[in-house]
């Protein structure tokens, strides 16, 4: 008896470990919060701006000696930071922004792209980092200071046959890099049809059987990977060419009893995913439309393929099939206008409600996410630092928007938690740039 009871019971694995000891705390920050009085809870729920702001100035300005494992990295760092602060409202002095191009510039390459750090090897990572902290500091100086022809040769360089691009001179070919190049290309105002051919082909090989996006053919979905190639495609216009309703199924089921998102599937939450995660609903929250035609035309798929004499031919096919057709017939008349894409994709926002639930999300940001003193985190138990305060912040920013009719529509009390002092300001949810410096570029570029 004793033994048949022993092998009822399975010993649990390191990840269910893991699991309980997250829900433990997180569930122990809810339950306090839930037996505090309601001027506590306003307290918890209250964004610390000046906390946050003071946390990221001093980041900016000087970092210690452990910082340098990210010596490659610097214009990350300048972007999650300088992005966080916008995102508050607030700017950086002159001082220090005229310093911030100056050492930007000093990472771009003679032969184009920028690197981690001046005299470093330049990588489609860091130069989308430039390039969208360059566009949130906005003005001339750091505007024109992007030398846009060199760019787009390197871009050209890290073009591959299969559509792919590469990250850097030998480096890997991934869903990332796509985005990086396509993004800062369409932002800059270089995108074409070079760029752009067989991109779509490589993304759409990347799409897994449960819905969402790998980094490479064959790996594991996985949130920031589905966000890079959602948001490619769209910049592309090949978004219908993806199994939306399949995507769509997959991302919002990454929600979990924490609320807030894991970036896998049967892995832990992380705050960084209210963006990722939380950026591809948004994202997805405006192609209703096409999702409404895909799941249409999955049915009759159905219906038709249950006839006999149509099985044989139909054997094989899938939704990707019939969306490449409809692809190839709208390529011709809209290839002009491909620049014009992110622009469109948000003066033409057609309103649907939240994919999700943003109210809870709200939650694990504000009471999990948020240190008091300052600074964002993953989950509870971690520390604070400038990556998981730009993304944590960034998501907040988009639920807080969630349910206004156009992007940067002020929206009611009720669909923002907390007070309303901790309204954030919107963003472009292809680009994770704060609306108003998008514009600015896309006006400055566009006149190029």
């Amino acid at each position: 008896m004793e033994a048949s009871t022993a092998a009822e019971t399975p010993t649990p694995t390191v990840s269910q470990r893991d699991q309980w000891i997250v829900e433990s705390q997180v569930f122990h920050i809810y339950q306090l919060f839930a037996n505090i009085p309601p001027n506590a809870q306003s307290i918890m729920l209250e964004l610390q701006r000046d906390k946050h702001v003071e946390y990221l100035s001093k980041g900016l300005r000087h970092l210690g000696s452990t910082f340098s494992v990210l010596d490659a990295n610097r214009p990350w760092l300048c972007y999650w930071i300088i992005h966080s602060i916008a995102l508050l409202g607030e700017s950086i002095d002159d001082d220090l922004e005229d310093n911030t191009v100056d050492f930007l510039n000093r990472c771009q390459d003679p032969n184009g792209g920028y690197a981690g750090g001046p005299g470093q090897m330049p990588h489609l990572a860091t130069t989308y980092a430039a390039v969208n902290t360059l566009i949130t500091l906005g003005g001339e100086k750091s505007l024109a200071s992007i030398n846009r022809n060199k760019l787009y040769g390197f871009m050209r360089r890290m073009k591959q046959p299969n559509g792919g691009f590469r990250m850097h001179d030998e480096g890997e070919i991934d869903v990332r890099a796509c985005y990086t190049a396509i993004s800062v290309a369409s932002v800059l105002n270089i995108l074409d049809d070079e760029l752009i051919k067989n991109v779509g082909d490589f993304i759409l090989s990347c799409q897994t059987y449960e819905g969402g996006l790998a980094g490479e053919p064959g790996s594991e979905a996985h949130g920031g990977y589905t966000f890079c190639g959602l948001a490619a495609m769209i910049l592309i216009g090949e978004v219908n060419r993806l199994d939306l309703p399949r995507l769509l199924d997959w991302v919002v089921f990454r929600q979990g009893k924490e609320c807030g998102f894991q970036g896998r599937t049967n892995k832990l939450v992380d705050g960084c995913y209210s963006f990722w995660q939380g950026g591809a609903v948004a994202l997805l929250q405006r192609l209703h439309s096409i999702i409404d035609e895909q799941m249409a035309e999955a049915s009759q798929f159905v219906t038709v393929s249950d006839a006999p004499e149509e099985k044989e031919c139909l054997d094989g096919t899938s939704s990707h099939a019939t969306s490449h057709i409809r692809h190839e017939g709208m390529n011709e008349s809209c290839s002009s206008d491909v620049k014009n894409i992110g622009y469109n994709f948000i003066s033409e926002w057609r309103q649907s409600e939240p994919l999700f639930h943003s109210i809870a999300l709200q939650q694990y940001i504000l009471l999990c996410s948020q240190e008091q003193d300052g600074g964002l985190r993953d989950k509870p138990g971690k520390r604070r630092d400038h990556y998981h305060s730009c993304y944590c912040l960034s998501g907040l920013s988009l639920c807080q928007y969630s349910w206004s009719k156009r992007p940067d529509s002020p929206p009611l009390p009720k669909v923002v938690m907390g007070p309303y002092s901790n309204l954030l300001e919107p963003i472009h949810p292809l680009f994770n740039v704060v609306l108003d410096r998008y514009r600015e570029a896309h006006e400055f570029f566009s006149q190029l």
